[in-house]
């Protein structure tokens, strides 16, 4: 009975280093999991074996290393739970873990065997292919302008305004306020008497007669200060720097409907205010260098007013401003209408330099540039021109007994009836490992234990040579006896 025992041995042992040898074959195969063969002993209805036999072949489905590889296209489960699930040529379902993929001619993400990678519609449960998108995506226009700024509370009044500024003179302890020169004032309220008064930081002698002063100057200090003559505000003109205030304009791009670009400027000046408590600000607008028709022009009330409280605050506009320019077209470009709202919600007029946040929504069309998976499982076009566009979200699959998967060769497995059915999910919810883009997860293959492996396989292989050499000298023995 040794030679049977020896037999099965020796075979259970080759197939053993046949598993080790395909583990060691596949240690950098991506997404590759290693075997390992179990075995078990064969009895009949002696109480002697009649050798071993080879149970099963089992997979260790642990995680592998994740390496990133910069390539757009590849992706890798990032934790054990999780496979990607493609679709053969035939049609029929498949599982693997190698997330090498690239488009195909039709677009289609496939990895090396032409299986095509599966998941989500965008914002749907279908499970449908995963293709690249290709060509362009139509451009918007702007409907929305906001702009957050901080207007300078230190800042000039522009175009050269300057406040008129009654003049003031302290004789003989009482206070005079007048207009004109000091030579010939003309009083505002009380006329000082006629006589004879000290006044100024230096007590400067002083005569009135007949409400005129016997000084050409006032003297300096003490109370005393000069009549300022008003002067009005320059018209605003975008060439004149001062015109509005120092700094304050600010350049935005916006979009008509056939995505063409034309640059909204706004300039701001500071006013003089009617209003205790309340600073104003005019804003001015130029679209492509034009003044905007009525009733946005400069000579209308077009010139917005903004106006700040004695906190900073913006009390008005309280919403946003609607804008209809129409007759807006380039050249060979037909006329449109643009139409938007501009919105200063959360401007501030504080002490220190104008500076501004702003955004539009509107974009210019834009070609197919890359492609990005999220850790969702997200995949994100991007365009040239700054937009992006969800693409759908792939779709990962787990099974009760992953030992039930049929190894069909390229990395994949099939469903059986021992794996049960897939469970299916977004990665990141349901249990599933997220996914990292731009990396692929290698092989689990431990190289020094499957080479420890093969060493104890060999000399398993030897000793069951050696038990059918010892069965052989043993039955010559008999043999030879006389």
């Amino acid at each position: 009975m040794g030679f049977g025992q020896g037999l099965s041995g020796l075979n259970a042992a080759a197939q053993n280093l046949d598993v080790i040898g395909n583990n060691i074959a596949n240690s950098g195969t991506v997404g590759f999991k290693a075997g390992s063969a179990t075995f078990a002993d064969v009895y009949a209805s002696s109480r002697v074996g009649l050798g071993v036999q080879v149970a099963s072949i089992n997979q260790r489905f642990t995680i592998g290393n994740v390496s990133g590889t910069g390539n757009q296209f590849d992706m890798a489960i990032d934790g054990a739970k999780g496979l990607f699930r493609v679709l053969d040529q035939s049609g029929s379902v498949l599982y693997t873990r190698n997330g090498q993929f690239f488009p195909n001619k039709d677009g289609y993400l496939v990895n090396a065997q032409g299986h095509r990678l599966t998941g989500y519609e965008d914002g749907g449960t279908n499970i449908v292919p995963i293709r690249v998108p290709s060509g362009n995506i139509a451009p918007a226009a702007t409907s929305t302008v906001t702009t957050k700024a901080n207007l300078n509370a230190n800042a000039p009044l522009a175009g050269g305004q300057v406040l008129e500024e009654e003049g003031v003179v302290v004789l003989g302890g009482t206070t005079y306020t007048f207009t004109g020169n000091w030579s010939a004032p003309v009083w505002t309220g009380a006329t000082p008497p006629d006589g004879n008064y000290t006044t100024g930081a230096d007590n400067v002698p002083v005569t009135i007669a007949a409400g005129v002063p016997d000084t050409a100057t006032l003297p300096e200090g003490g109370g005393n200060s000069d009549y300022i003559a008003p002067v009005a505000a320059a018209p605003f003109d975008p060439a004149d720097p001062t015109s509005y205030s120092p700094s304050h304009s600010l350049p935005i791009n916006i979009y008509d409907s056939l995505g063409n670009s034309h640059q909204l400027i706004q300039y701001f000046a500071k006013r003089e205010s009617t209003t205790p408590g309340v600073s104003e600000w005019d804003v001015y607008y130029r679209l492509d260098g034009a003044e905007l028709p009525a009733p946005y022009n400069d000579a209308s009330a077009g010139t917005r007013r903004m106006t700040f409280d004695d906190g900073g605050r913006l009390t008005n506009p309280t919403a946003p401003i609607a804008i209809n320019i129409p007759g807006i077209g380039g050249v060979n470009s037909p006329a449109q209408t643009l139409s938007f709202t501009l919105d200063y919600a959360n401007s501030t007029q504080f002490g220190g330099d104008f500076n501004s946040t702003f955004g539009q929504n509107g974009y210019a069309t834009g070609e197919y540039a890359s492609m990005s998976v999220a850790a969702d499982g997200s995949i994100v076009a991007s365009y040239t021109n700054g937009e992006t566009r969800a693409n759908g979200t792939l779709v990962l699959a787990d099974f009760a007994n992953l030992q039930g998967l049929q190894p069909v060769g390229g990395n994949a497995w099939a469903e059986t009836s021992a794996s049960g059915q897939p469970i299916l999910g977004r990665p990141g919810s349901n249990g599933m490992a997220q996914i990292k883009g731009q990396a692929v997860e290698d092989s689990n293959v431990d190289m020094s234990q499957e080479l420890v492996n093969m060493i104890i396989a060999q000399r398993t292989y030897q000793a069951n040579a050696q038990t059918i050499k010892t069965q052989d000298q043993v039955l010559q023995t008999l043999i030879n006896m006389r």
